[in-house]
């Protein structure tokens, strides 16, 4: 079965999709990981899917083609003025985006803005999302679900459908506040669905290197974690102007022109000791 894992932090900001889809390029593409891989964008703001697919396939093989995205699956039944679902077939909501020879690849469930109108009628859509990964979940080695930054119904439907959480830290001014909530939404969720999800791990994200800020956002975020008794990478992501580059390429940082290979390293380092994490 999957390794299924929501990407989640309260906190906007943080580079919750660009890390997500790193992730999913190094599983899918670097030789000896060699595995199927799924991104399911579960964002109505569509970065992860502009990330993957690039802005130019986004708009072609998304926006124009009219093709089924996240917010299909969560309409597939809405007959509410106003919200009704757009009929589009769900068997086409997994799109593509390479597939190699030796059976790995990297697919994504793309969003789109309309998603943002599930929140104004949320209920019994909570299921949804696992009832239909339970239907796919077999093609897959990983599956990653990048979340919005704000608690909703979209929160629950990516705790149901997933058995653990990475939490993406940026090491600046106020890096905590978005840990406390996530604790309160995991206890509020076992409460209500008793269902638990563990926590992979508290990673720095976008760490640009400029002190005593960031020591001091690091030490903070160190004492939460230990108090929650969560993992604390040892491993850093950088901060990289290729990776924005690399978005509007559709492209790995391993693969963003001109993206320094240190950059790429670490990146790597990361997502090695992420696997090890959740055995994959």
């Amino acid at each position: 079965m999957a390794k299924k894992v929501a990407i989640i932090n309260m906190k906007g900001g943080v580079g919750k999709s660009t890390l997500c889809t790193q992730l999913a390029w190094h599983f899918s593409t670097i030789r000896n990981w060699d595995k199927r891989v799924l991104v399911v964008d579960l964002d109505p703001q569509f970065n992860a899917s502009q990330y993957v697919l690039g802005v130019h396939r986004y708009q072609k093989d998304v926006l124009k083609a009219n093709r089924p995205t996240i917010w299909d699956i969560f309409e597939q039944a809405t007959r509410a003025p106003g919200l009704k679902s757009s009929g589009r077939s769900l068997n086409d909501a997994i799109l593509p985006v390479v597939d190699y020879t030796d059976g790995s690849c990297l697919h994504i469930v793309p969003s789109q803005l309309e998603l943002s109108f599930t929140l104004k009628n949320p209920s019994q859509k909570e299921h949804l999302l696992s009832s239909y990964i339970d239907t796919i979940e077999d093609k897959y080695d990983l599956i990653l679900v990048d979340c919005a930054p704000t608690e909703s119904v979209l929160t629950t439907a990516a705790y149901l459908a997933t058995d653990e959480i990475l939490v993406p830290v940026k090491p600046e001014f106020l890096s905590t506040i978005g840990l406390p909530l996530i604790r309160q939404s995991l206890a509020d969720f076992e409460k209500l669905y008793r269902k638990s999800l563990d926590v992979a791990g508290v990673v720095f994200n976008m760490c640009s290197g400029y002190s005593p800020e960031e020591k001091l956002s690091k030490n903070e975020v160190a004492k939460v974690s230990s108090r929650f008794k969560w993992h604390l990478f040892d491993e850093e992501v950088p901060f990289s102007r290729s990776f924005p580059k690399g978005a509007r390429e559709g492209s790995p940082i391993f693969r963003t022109s001109y993206a320094h290979t240190k950059v790429a390293a670490q990146v790597a380092d990361f997502c090695d000791a992420f696997a090890q994490r959740i055995q994959l």
